[in-house]
């Protein structure tokens, strides 16, 4: 084809000469131009006819383009793992970082058992080379996963997790164990983890150990330290391999100073592209959040002493588009009075210049966050300076103590002993201890500013449900969030980060205050019919999707439509102080556009919530689950609240359907399945 081409382009050149010292074509010229081209023409239909002849024999396999290769090439976990004599890889599916945590752990470990690891992102991989892993002797897959929302895989597991669950391919000779992180408060407790588990097994992999499930609710920690306390015996066991003796402390990024960087060249709170706050272009998303103007930021608590904030964040122009139900993300940072004090307790310079660079080069992970960047710029917008240290933070912060008391202390707290265990449980958790109270109260532990950076985790965003309807407020983005503010054991004062930073945020002038956000889609979604009855359950701030919801429906009555009923069930502690949205709600009540009931649980002796409403109203309830076939939503706390509305809607379902105890339990999943029964909710 390319000789062709050129031939033609030969041919094309002597014309134009022949053209510009002769006015016209000879007869001869003409024969042989036309039999050029009947040439090329005929040349290149049997090329084109014997590569489909050649297509079809091949089972139409289609062979990668350069660029194919080269991402295939990037994404071959199989080729990093032999190019680095590894053996293990860490796969996590991570929403908060806590996975990815916890894998980077497992991978380091395996070191001291004769296992080189990888720590894997399963977005990034080709993961149907797990049916290759086989070929490299005594290789394991671990899976750490968390599952997220109502039983779903996290947003980087979720093409992973439909490949396992549609496909049928044979993973025989794949050896893999699996450790869940999930939350008891939860219905679908680690429902993920257990699947992969028992799905990897069908299609003929091997589990080395158990499945390690870890509960959120409860400490975390402690679940996954004793998982891999147990784990490790029995994968050395399984390959015939043993300890190499003390856990060795390596650091997983080298320190690189650079003072001389162009101040250009310099991130500055941004996610993932350079200089992407000052220069915004759509689509906007969780690695290119929208720098949105916060148009309003009013109190809705009328007395009582704490806090609630109505938020108007201003998205024209952005082309965001969200539903009623969605969630807005927030990127919030550090309050600076404690970055300051933890730059005073390091004795960092927080203004210089550096970079973090991962020591493993197969890693895509090249830094722990965007670099090169100031300290200041990392403690205010990449790191948990606010979280709970986890252990494994504390058995490295115990080497830099030059007192010997404070070093064994750390250790002891960091132990897998059950005395360490309770002590870190009361010292540390309990007292909500964070890494700057920690270094306060061990006076000798002075660990350098580069180490704290490498060992604390990213910051996260925080995640909202938002309290309006893009139907009537296409321009703006609502949300309802309550103040975090409270007095530790210690007789420290703990602030909540991204409600903390909200509350500073006021548009009391110009320019205005602009904030980092996305929208994350939900499936907390109205019925599609206006038509069917709705239910919703949200005390407190659990109102706030429900507002949006309210909003939505009343906008299709005033166009016409036939909306079936609208029930609100809401709680608060006193009508005179913490009655969100008071006026608007009652507004919607005399439209008739709403049914509301209030439960105040502190103005009579004894308390009554929004379950006591829903005993009351069982009739009711029935009338709109059973015979409308109507929706229920419930929004708030997921540890008691949600438990005891599943409870009594469990309840009356038996007796007001005259089902068994086992039939009303099918009766609620078929709800779930349908998308009858929804359920937003937090612990």
């Amino acid at each position: 084809m390319h000789r062709v081409n050129k031939k033609m382009e030969s041919i094309e050149s002597e014309q134009i000469e022949v053209t510009e010292s002769e006015p016209f074509l000879g007869p001869l010229d003409i024969v042989l131009l036309v039999i050029l081209i009947a040439a090329a023409a005929w040349w290149l239909l049997k090329n084109k006819k014997s590569n489909n002849e050649s297509n079809s024999a091949r089972s139409y396999s289609i062979q990668p383009t350069t660029v194919n290769t080269m991402t295939m090439a990037e994404n071959s976990f199989i080729k990093k793992l032999k190019a680095s004599g590894r053996s293990l890889v860490v796969f996590y599916g991570s929403q908060t970082g806590t996975a990815e945590e916890f894998a980077g752990r497992l991978a380091k470990e395996g070191m001291r058992y004769q296992l080189k690891g990888m720590v894997a992102d399963p977005e990034e991989c080709d993961m149907e080379e797990l049916l290759n892993l086989k070929t490299i002797d005594n290789s394991l897959a671990v899976f750490c996963l968390a599952t997220y929302g109502e039983g779903d895989p996290t947003d980087n597991a979720m093409e992973f997790y439909e490949w396992i669950k549609n496909g049928d391919v044979d993973l025989t000779g794949l050896n893999y164990a699996v450790f869940g992180l999930g939350n008891k408060t939860y219905e679908h407790y680690n429902k993920v983890a257990i699947y992969v588990d028992k799905r990897l097994e069908e299609l003929g992999a091997t589990r080395v150990f158990e499945c390690g499930l870890g509960d959120d609710d409860a400490n975390i920690e402690d679940d996954f330290i004793t998982w891999k306390d147990r784990f490790w015996p029995v994968v050395c066991d399984y390959f015939g391999i043993e300890s190499t003796g003390e856990d060795i402390l390596v650091r997983q990024y080298r320190l690189l100073e650079q003072p001389d960087v162009t101040p250009d060249r310099i991130y500055c709170g941004e996610v993932a592209r350079l200089h992407s706050l000052q220069n915004q272009r759509p689509p906007f998303d969780a690695k290119n959040p929208y720098l949105a103007p916060i148009r309003i930021n009013r109190e809705l608590h009328k007395g009582g002493g704490r806090s609630c904030m109505h938020v108007e964040f201003d998205i024209e122009g952005s082309k965001m588009r969200y539903e009623a139900g969605d969630h807005l993300a927030m990127y919030a940072v550090n309050d600076s009075s404690l970055v300051e004090r933890l730059g005073e307790l390091c004795k960092a310079d927080l203004d210089q210049v550096f970079s973090l660079i991962n020591t493993d080069t197969e890693s895509s992970k090249k830094h722990p966050f965007p670099c090169p960047t100031t300290y200041r710029t990392a403690l205010t917008h990449y790191l948990e300076i606010t979280a709970i240290p986890r252990t494994h933070i504390l058995k490295e912060l115990a080497e830099y103590c030059s007192d010997e008391k404070d070093k064994e202390f750390l250790r002891f707290l960091s132990s897998t002993t059950a005395e360490g265990k309770a002590k870190y449980q009361s010292w540390v958790q309990d007292a909500t201890r964070n890494i700057v109270h920690i270094l306060e109260d061990t006076p000798s532990c002075r660990p350098p500013i580069d180490h704290v950076c490498e060992i604390l985790p990213r910051l996260q965003p925080r995640y909202y449900s938002i309290s309006s309807s893009s139907k009537l407020y296409p321009q703006t983005v609502h949300i309802t969030a309550v103040l975090v503010k409270y007095e530790t054991a210690t007789g420290r004062v703990n602030k909540g980060v991204a409600t903390n930073f909200l509350a500073a945020q006021r548009p009391e002038g110009d320019p205005l205050p602009r904030v980092p956000i996305f929208i994350r889609k939900s499936q907390f979604r109205l019925p599609t019919k206006p038509e069917i009855p709705i239910i919703m359950i949200g005390p407190g701030t659990g109102l706030a999707p429900f507002r949006g919801f309210i909003q939505e429906r009343d906008n299709c009555r005033r166009e016409g439509q036939n909306v079936g009923d609208t029930i609100l069930y809401f709680g608060c502690r006193k009508k005179a102080e913490d009655f969100l949205y008071e006026e608007e709600l009652n507004e919607f009540v005399n439209k008739g556009s709403l049914q509301l009931r209030v439960a105040f649980s502190r103005e009579q002796e004894k308390k009554v919530y929004v379950t006591h409403l829903l005993q009351e109203d069982s009739d009711k309830v029935w009338d709109v689950i059973g015979e409308k076939k109507g929706h229920v939503y419930i929004c708030g706390d997921a540890k008691n609240m949600a438990l005891d509305v599943r409870n009594i809607l469990l309840n009356v379902i038996q007796t007001k359907g005259n089902l068994s105890e086992s039939e009303a339990q099918q009766y609620l999943k078929k709800m779930e399945a349908q998308k009858r029964y929804s359920a937003d909710v937090w612990s």
